[in-house]
């Protein structure tokens, strides 16, 4: 009996398939669904981020103003590192780094091979930036982006799923992945059917249990000063730490560690320096989400759309005038 169960409960699940198609052509348009994932995910993050900043007293969408500088230079530094923690790709022999015209060149974002940290690093500055234009505090946006952020990423990584990469090591588990046989990133020798850890699912999972305990300790906490955005960093690349480990895509090894397992260190030890050091320097809560002089508007100001919240619309003040004055000045005496 206890042999039965066990059997039926490891047949419940015999593997994960991996989709046949990438991408769609509408008609000389390519749309990967990779990037309409990551689309997604932005999209997300900002609606979230929105809500969560204007119930602290922000302007509405000011969060687009930061994202208008955040985004952009995220790709930038997403692409910059990926390219630098794997030169052999790019400058190689019989390489071709710069023609954008020619396969394989850095310039080549839409081939895919964009980093997390490297996002992580341009959008943290953009953001810094955007903060300074808005008046917004960086640390109060920061907070508001943390659960957005990981969700977004949640979504980001079943692109990885749709293009059969960046899977783990291989596995007999009832839950592996499915990769076709003509895939360049198995390893020479195993046989055909292998199955592969789903990492991309691993890290779907962990990111979205890490969105709710940031969101349930931001609120029983109180967490503010940019220590939500810290638990996230923590949560985050601890969870890295072991997906990369288990993953068998190339990448470059520094003193025998993966160049994102490294990266993941110091995501977890930087996030605990933020939330050491902003829980000693700000015992109390954040007065404002603007810093000193920038708020977007005078205390009492009415945020409203209706038109008569401007309009005097009090009964006239008494006067003096007797009943029956006429409204009309007299002549001018001669």
């Amino acid at each position: 009996m206890t042999f039965a169960l066990s059997s039926a409960a490891s047949g419940v699940l015999a593997s994960i398939p991996s989709p046949s198609i990438s991408y769609i052509d509408l008609g000389p348009l390519r749309i990967h669904f990779y990037a309409l994932c990551i689309v997604a995910g932005i999209i997300v993050a900002v609606f979230l981020t929105n809500a969560r900043l204007t119930r602290r007293g922000a302007e509405k969408w000011v969060v687009i103003d930061i994202c208008l500088l955040a985004v952009p230079i995220a790709i930038v530094f997403a692409r910059i590192y990926h390219v630098v923690t794997h030169l052999g790709f790019y400058f190689g022999p019989d390489s071709n780094p710069w023609n954008p015209f020619q396969p394989g060149s850095v310039w080549a974002i839409w081939e895919g091979g964009i980093a997390i940290y490297g996002a992580l690093i341009g959008g943290a500055i953009g953001a810094y930036l955007g903060c300074r234009w808005t008046g917004i505090r960086f640390w109060t946006f920061a907070d508001a982006l943390a659960p957005g952020l990981i969700i977004a990423q949640a979504m980001g990584r079943f692109g990885n799923w749709f293009n059969q990469e960046l899977f783990g090591q291989p596995t007999d588990l009832p839950w592996g992945l499915e990769i076709d046989p003509g895939n360049s990133a198995i390893p020479v020798g195993l046989p055909e059917g292998t199955l592969f850890q789903p990492t991309f699912l691993y890290e779907v999972i962990w990111n979205l249990l890490g969105a709710a305990v940031i969101l349930w300790a931001g609120r029983r906490f109180t967490l503010q000063w940019g220590k939500q955005f810290a638990l996230y960093l923590v949560w985050y690349s601890a969870g890295r730490i072991v997906w990369e480990s288990i993953r068998i895509d190339p990448s470059d090894i520094i003193l025998g560690l993966r160049t994102n397992v490294w990266a993941a260190i110091i995501g977890v030890v930087l996030g605990i320096a933020i939330f050491v050091v902003q829980s000693r320097r700000h015992h109390g809560l954040e007065p404002s989400p603007y810093a000193p002089g920038r708020e977007s508007k005078a205390p009492g100001a009415v945020d409203s759309t209706d038109p008569t919240d401007f309009v005097d619309v009090s009964e006239p003040p008494a006067t003096n005038d007797t009943v029956g004055t006429s409204a009309t000045s007299s002549p001018a005496t001669k």
